[in-house]
């Protein structure tokens, strides 16, 4: 049941569309004085080894972090990502891939809080490991999608919240969709990133569908891929569903996923979009 081992896909391009995403939201909450919550609802194990068996298997992080690590000009918002990436790799040789948890801990304030759920038995020791001692952390050995009830809603009104699943499960998307109300209805000030796959483009416009249907308003949609989608049995990209997106999120990703495609795409493949799938 709990095969999936992200250590296999660090680093491709879905975690740098994924993180990019997630970074330009953390720079929004950084805007304020007052303390953000931050919940990682499926965290994984932090840190990755690219140097590992694991990683070294398919090489995904070829198809992402590696092309990046070496462009010296890029935009504003990149280099603030990539901060986070050169931050567990201080020699300047790409060895460490950051997860989302490390991803956020790099631009946490003293004052702000992170909360990590992780069901995987291995990963939740790697996670535990990798952020021992560290006070602003609180991880939980828990169902990603039961967090969402149980630690919602947080002391502080302002934060975020990544839903990032593995979608080893069939009834995975029902399972998301039906944890994402109840824990909306729990915390409706909080921001939502939700990613998913894009390889099945007919499955990923359902999921969408049932989305728009179930009653939360301000949704905005960010998509990315790399390879064009008729090969359901590839990762050709994957989509990052935010509600109560920051203001001027739309701009700035409409202004970089442009440039990051040109960086990614192979051969001209992929696409990228930002639309509105509900309004306020």
């Amino acid at each position: 049941m709990l095969s999936y081992r992200h250590g296999f896909h660090a680093g491709q391009h879905a975690d740098v569309f994924k993180h990019l995403v997630l970074t330009l939201l953390v720079r929004s909450l950084l805007h304020k004085e007052k303390p953000f919550f931050y919940l990682d609802t499926h965290s994984g194990a932090g840190r990755y080894d690219l140097g590992s068996a694991m990683a070294r298997k398919n090489r995904e992080y070829e198809t992402g972090i590696s092309p990046l690590w070496k462009i010296g000009d890029a935009p504003e918002a990149v280099k603030d990502y990539l901060e986070s990436v050169r931050a567990l790799n201080s020699d300047g040789k790409l060895r460490f891939y950051p997860g989302s948890p490390r991803v956020v801990r790099h631009y946490l304030r003293p004052a702000d809080r992170m909360v990590l759920a992780e069901l995987h038995p291995n990963e939740v020791k790697t996670l535990g490991e990798e952020f021992a001692e560290d006070r602003q952390v609180k991880i939980h050995h828990l169902d990603g999608y039961q967090a969402l009830k149980a630690l919602l809603p947080p002391p502080e009104r302002r934060g975020l919240v990544l839903i990032d699943p593995a979608f080893e499960l069939r009834d995975e998307r029902r399972r998301l969709l039906d944890a994402l109300k109840e824990g909306y209805r729990r915390w409706a000030t909080g921001i939502f990133a939700v990613w998913h796959p894009i390889q099945d483009r007919a499955a990923a416009y359902d999921f969408l569908r049932r989305l728009q249907r179930t009653g939360i308003r301000k949704v905005l949609l960010a998509e990315f891929s790399i390879l064009d989608s008729d090969e359901i049995l590839r990762l050709n990209g994957s989509g990052m569903v935010i509600i109560n997106p920051p203001w001027k999120l739309e701009e700035e990703l409409r202004s970089l996923l442009p440039w990051l495609w040109q960086q990614l795409a192979v051969d001209g493949q992929g696409t990228w979009r930002v639309e509105w799938l509900v309004e306020e």
